[in-house]
């Protein structure tokens, strides 16, 4: 019997996903953490922290669970303990990785919208902090998981698989913390990706304005170094939230109205509508995980530049142990 084609795309997509996205993220940490790109070191410190999130859902959301899991369903990872702390590891990964976007987004909201207040928030010990808090929020937060799956069947007296319990969904708690994980990721980040956004854009419009009449020629706005500057930080901005946006918007809308919010062992039918809309969303909300490393590289050119130089220096090594 043919599998469906989209099992057979994603047989192919995941892997693939993973082959760029690990090792993309891996040279974004290690790029922005030299501090040789011309960014501010409290951006590079969220900009870290993104790659941090976005590594981790590309080791725990897409090796383990979607791929290892999914192709080995009899291994250890379907131990009932196992399966449960990976669903776990899977629902921090994600919040990190969409919480850390907005932390990103507010900075850079503040540092142009702000400036009476840039001064004491935009500060690497202020990210810092945000960062580590919201880290231990978001891994509270996500305990209720733990409790939330029991076993599938015993065997040997092991206890196998994972399903949602009962008696826990139905329960005034787990109904809570259902409404919470569903607003928590993504409509609330979603709401406050649009309102910063639109409020920096704002800003940016009337700033450009009122600079533009200052200097009383449009055309000498392109030589004005602030400007500049400023247009690199928009950019910037902008292609990271908003690829975050378009990217997470068809898992969003999908699993809202297909109720499905696990695809990874579906056992339906594989070519209903429902199941192809909610695979896809996850397919390109995973894709939102490895694709800043691309949004860095096109709008900054000192990363490109140190980009270059990281490929390169294991091939340079290379040949001069070669030549010696």
């Amino acid at each position: 019997m043919v599998r469906p084609i989209l099992l057979q795309f994603r047989d192919i997509y995941y892997p693939l996903l993973t082959t760029f996205g690990v090792p993309a993220n891996l040279l974004t940490i290690v790029i922005l953490s030299r501090g040789n790109c011309g960014l501010s070191k409290c951006i590079s410190v969220y900009m870290v922290a993104m790659a941090t999130a976005d590594l981790l859902v590309m080791i725990f959301n897409v090796i383990v669970y979607h791929i290892c899991a999914y192709h080995f369903p009899h291994s250890f990872l379907s131990y009932t303990a196992v399966c449960k702390f990976n669903i776990y590891l899977n629902s921090t990964s994600l919040n990190m990785s969409v919480w850390f976007t907005i932390l990103f987004t507010v900075d850079r909201f503040v540092a142009i919208c702000c400036q009476k207040f840039k001064t004491k928030y935009c500060r690497v010990r202020t990210a810092a902090a945000l960062i580590t808090t919201v880290s231990v929020l978001i891994y509270f937060q996500s305990i209720p998981f733990l409790f939330a799956y029991k076993f599938e069947r015993i065997f040997n007296n092991i206890d196998w698989g994972c399903r949602p319990s009962i008696d826990f969904f139905t329960s005034p708690a787990g109904i809570g913390f259902l409404w919470l994980q569903s607003a928590l990721a993504p409509w609330i980040p979603f709401a406050l990706l649009l309102l910063f956004n639109s409020l920096t854009v704002r800003r940016i419009l009337a700033a450009s304005r009122a600079r533009r009449g200052l200097r009383g020629h449009g055309s000498e706005i392109q030589s004005d170094p602030e400007m500049e500057n400023r247009r690199k930080s928009i950019i910037l901005l902008f292609s990271v939230s908003g690829s975050f946006m378009v990217l997470w918007l068809t898992a969003m809308v999908s699993s809202l109205t297909t109720g499905l919010w696990n695809t990874a062992h579906y056992r339906g039918d594989y070519k209903a509508p429902a199941y192809i809309a909610t695979e896809t969303g996850y397919m390109l909300m995973y894709l939102s995980s490895c694709i800043n490393t691309c949004i860095y590289a096109a709008t900054q050119t000192k990363f490109r530049e140190e980009l270059k130089k990281v490929v390169k220096s294991p091939w340079t090594l290379i040949l001069i142990l070669v030549k010696k």
